[in-house]
Order: C-alpha cells, then structure tokens, then sequence
C-alpha cells in the first residue's frame, strides 16, 4: 500500500490556485484510475484503489496547508506504511517554471511551510516527493497573494500536460523505478530557442 497525498486547502475559494496543485494532481489521479477520494477520515479525504497493480491510498489533508503534516501522519500510522519508501508528497514550488517536475527521495522543505510541517510531524525527511513548478513572483507581489492566485489560461494548458507527467512519474515511481523518474522528468522545459540550437 502506497500513500499518495496532494497539498492544497480545502474549500471552493482555493480551488484550482497555484497552491493547490497538488489537490490537482490527486485529482487527475483519481479520474483516470476511478478511485473515488471522498472518505472524510484522519483529516483528510482518501479514497482506496489501484495504479498500475499496485495498491494505493490517495490524500488531499483537510488540515490547511500549513497542518498537512497532521493529516498525513495520522494515514501514515493508520496504514503502518513507511513513510520512506510507501509515501509520494506532490506540491506546488515557487521556484521552478510553470508545470516543471523535480521528483526527490528526500530533503529539506526549502521554504514549502506544507513540506516542513510534514518533516516535523514525520521526524523524518526521508519521503518521496514530486515538485510541480507555479513560477516564481512576479516582483512586487505578495507571496501569499501569488500562490493563493489562479492560473491563467495558458498555465493551465501546461499544467494539464504536467498532470500527465505526473501520472507517469508516479507509475514508475510505484515501481521502484524512482531513479528513472528522476531522470526522465526531472528536465527543464526546453524553450524553442534551446530547441533551435540543437
């Protein structure tokens, strides 16, 4: 049984901002393989089902982003999974380009209050995670404001080709294959004139 939670903020006001891309990406998951993540336990919604023959639990916290590590605890316990090799973290990340993927086995939060929380309640920052680029703040934005923002439509068409990069970093991640995800999509969004220089 693998744990596959999406950060976010429940409530209709936080649907579909940048913040939320992780509820986003459960999102995905659950319409292409019919799992149904409407069970309101341990703080969170979960949903049962299976991706790729591998049996999974997906999680969007209900705790606010800043508490997800609450949420995620209590499933981690709940299930007696070990978080290093039966947990995947999908986020959002200020810091990379729109739809842009880095998947790590572990590490610091590196500023993600969602992340640190989770590393606190865990003990641990040894779990698998899958980073999705937001962009970075435009200067004379507010963080908050930013992240709390919705995507434009052009973000939107990127993110849509991001979620289904995601679904296949995450099969090869259920796996065992995390390396290769690493490899395979840990890469830049080329721009065209990268592609002309080839």
């Amino acid at each position: 049984m693998v744990i596959i939670a999406g950060l976010g903020n429940p409530t209709r006001e936080y649907e579909n901002t940048r913040h939320n891309i992780g509820f986003m990406a459960v999102d995905a998951l659950a319409d292409k393989y019919n799992i149904s993540v409407m069970d309101c336990k341990h703080r969170a919604l979960i949903g049962k089902g299976v991706i790729g023959g591998t049996k999974v639990v997906l999680v969007k916290p209900l705790t606010y982003m800043n508490l997800s590590g609450e949420a995620i605890r209590a499933v981690v316990d709940y299930y007696k999974a070990d978080a290093a090799s039966e947990l995947i973290v999908i986020y959002d990340d200020i810091n990379l380009d729109v739809g842009q993927l880095r998947i790590r086995k572990k590490g610091s939060a590196g500023g993600h209050n969602g992340i640190k929380n989770i590393i606190a309640n865990l003990g641990d920052d040894t779990f698998m995670r899958i980073r999705i680029g937001v962009g970075e703040k435009p200067k004379g934005y507010d963080l908050a404001d930013y992240v709390l923002g919705h995507f434009d439509r052009e973000e939107l068409e990127v993110m849509a080709e991001s979620l289904e990069k995601v679904d296949g970093a995450v099969n090869l991640m259920l796996d065992g294959e995390v390396d290769m995800a690493m490899n395979r999509y840990n890469v830049k969004n080329s721009s065209k004139m990268e592609d002309n220089q080839l």
